[in-house]
């Protein structure tokens, strides 16, 4: 079995790890809240320690699933970070979703160590994360790779290898521009024919027969209709990937007009309270604007 760790035990990270424990790998944690780490202890049998430095100290590989690109800097680079405690010629795999230069320039700062490194964005949200079924987006040697392969199956379905450094990132955020874009259309489409006076489900039931057919709609409107926001991914952390999504645009020359629309109607919903909660709350702004509210 492995010598891992594990940095990052929030709504991803905390199921991610719990699976590769449940594997029987040795799992030193660490996370920004001490009392994850202790809790994933006790339930799973990994090891709490008090830095990612400690954490790299006992791994021969260390993943890691932050909320941004200033955090992952902080836990790899930073004080008592990974860099201080890894040996030569250890893996760090970054499941976050962060800027692909930044992560590049990490990648060149751990390598100049002698420490291989894997931007590996996931996408699956918390359910994903909870039953073993991401999809990562993996950047980065070939060779390391196929080496942690089988650890990531732990964890995920879908392997994609999208090429060299920062490739990963590239396509989970064009994934994602996609998809926030997706919602956006649907929360407007469906606010306008709430309004007009069509049954919200006779309405769904129409768009899942048609060419507008899309499984984010499907799994994401009954919530809607039950007015259940729980997080399964939270509106401030897609606001921060279409950030990412137009910083990305901006260094390739790549025009995105519609997603720089939707990140303001992103950031309305976090203005009006919402940041915390799951992407499709989204909707609430449009309804207010509207004065409707779309109910099952």
């Amino acid at each position: 079995m492995a010598k891992l760790g594990f940095l990052g035990l929030g709504l991803m990270g905390y199921p991610m790890a719990r699976n590769l424990l449940r594997a029987g790998h040795t799992v030193a944690l660490w996370s920004n809240t001490a009392s994850k780490a202790t809790q994933l202890a006790s339930e799973a049998g990994g090891v709490a320690c008090n830095t990612p430095a400690d954490v790299a100290r006992q791994s021969d590989i260390v993943f890691l699933c932050v909320g941004d690109t200033a955090m992952a800097e902080t836990v790899i680079r930073g004080e008592n970070g990974i860099l201080g405690g890894a040996r030569t010629g250890a893996v760090v795999v970054d499941a976050s979703t962060i800027s692909p230069s930044a992560s590049c320039g990490i990648g060149e700062k751990l390598a100049a160590a002698g420490i291989e490194f894997l931007g590996a964005p996931v996408t699956g949200s918390t359910p994903g994360a909870i039953n073993a079924t991401l999809t990562f987006m993996v950047g980065g040697d070939e060779k390391v790779f196929e080496s942690v392969k089988p650890l990531l199956e732990v964890m995920g379905k879908k392997l994609y290898y999208c090429g060299g450094p920062g490739m990963g990132l590239h396509a989970k955020l064009s994934q994602n521009l996609v998809l926030s874009n997706i919602l956006q259309a649907f929360n407007e489409g469906i606010v306008l024919s709430t309004k007009a006076g069509v049954e919200p489900k006779l309405m769904l039931d129409i768009l899942s027969n048609s060419a507008a057919k899309c499984g984010l709609i499907e799994y994401k409107a009954p919530f809607v209709f039950r007015r259940d926001f729980t997080t399964n991914f939270s509106v401030k952390w897609m606001h921060k990937d279409i950030g990412l999504m137009l910083d990305s645009g901006e260094e390739l020359s790549v025009p995105l007009p519609l997603t720089a629309l939707t990140r303001q109607m992103f950031q309305a919903a976090i203005s009006k309270g919402h940041g915390e909660e799951d992407i499709c709350s989204t909707i609430n702004v449009l309804e207010e604007y509207a004065g409707i509210q779309v109910k099952g």
